[in-house]
């Protein structure tokens, strides 16, 4: 009888010992999984400071380090990427996932020659040198300037290029996607530099309804940050349907009503910030979550 009470109280001891040792597993698996602490929905958001993620194992490894220019327009300094010149495959890829819409269709080979693309979007702080006013309903100088429509940028890219001698512009679609994807360098990403997206991206489960200070995620594999979320960011294309012929340079319909936005924003979900997604708007008209980023 006191062997059947012994080996019992023994059973009862290893059991509370293999379940202590499996929680505490699933507590460090959890801690470990990107832009999640236990204890917290949402990851902290301090707009001071780069966050701290978990770094995807590839990102970072280029196969070359693209050339950075660094511009002034009134005392204010913007860089731009080299990208260069390829060959990729366009629209909704299959690791894009069932998020991709049809809008994204179908995908087609894109041949682009080289160019350069902003590092970062447009902050206030340049749009307020050149302007010399703010649209921006979230203001702070290292804040992606927003509440501007297409049209208010190509005011705003034709003084810039008289200020700097430049032909600044916006991207089209196709070279803003190549730069998206990590264009000669890419890893074949969901979002722009990574498969997390809280990696790379400022998106609706980590923004705190606002937009950020660019360059406070992880780069994508060209240097380039923020292409996935913070804000959308305007195209020089109009809105058009997708052909499944090779391309070369393609620059979007000779004419339409609405401009092409990409790149998601604060606001959205994370399917909205996939490197595919396609959004277009009315030329004359804003929102908070709608910005740019220069070509050159």
């Amino acid at each position: 009888m006191k062997m059947g009470i012994n080996m019992k109280r023994i059973f009862t001891a290893v059991l509370i010992a293999l379940l202590s040792c499996t929680i505490a597993c699933a507590q460090g698996s959890r801690s470990m999984r990107p832009g999640h602490e236990p204890g917290h929905n949402k990851p902290s958001v301090n707009n001071s400071q780069k966050t701290k993620v978990g770094i995807s194992p590839t990102i970072g490894k280029a196969n070359y380090t693209p050339n950075v220019k660094t511009f002034y327009a009134n005392g204010v300094s913007f860089d731009m990427v080299e990208v260069r010149g390829g060959t990729f495959r366009m629209g909704a890829t299959s690791e894009q996932g069932e998020g991709a819409t049809s809008d994204a269709k179908p995908v087609h080979s894109v041949t682009l020659s080289g160019y350069f693309i902003g590092k970062t979007e447009v902050t206030q702080a340049l749009w307020q040198a050149v302007m010399g006013s703010n649209p921006s309903e979230f203001t702070g100088d290292e804040l992606p300037v927003e509440c501007v429509s297409w049209n208010d940028c190509q005011e705003f890219i034709r003084k810039l290029n008289a200020l700097t001698g430049q032909n600044f512009r916006l991207p089209t679609e196709a070279e803003w996607e190549f730069a998206c994807r990590g264009g000669n360098n890419s890893r074949g990403y969901k979002y722009s530099g990574s498969n997390y997206i809280v990696n790379v991206a400022w998106y609706e489960d980590n923004s705190g309804s606002e937009p950020h200070p660019v360059s406070t995620r992880l780069p994508n594999e060209l240097g380039i940050y923020d292409m996935s979320g913070n804000v959308w960011e305007w195209c020089s294309d109009w809105h058009g349907e997708y052909s499944g012929e090779a391309q070369t340079n393609p620059a979007g319909p000779y004419d339409g009503y609405r401009r092409i936005g990409r790149g998601g924003s604060w606001r959205d979900r994370l399917d909205d910030c996939l490197s595919a997604i396609r959004s277009a708007g009315s030329p004359d008209k804003g929102s908070c979550v709608l910005g740019l980023r220069l070509a050159l």
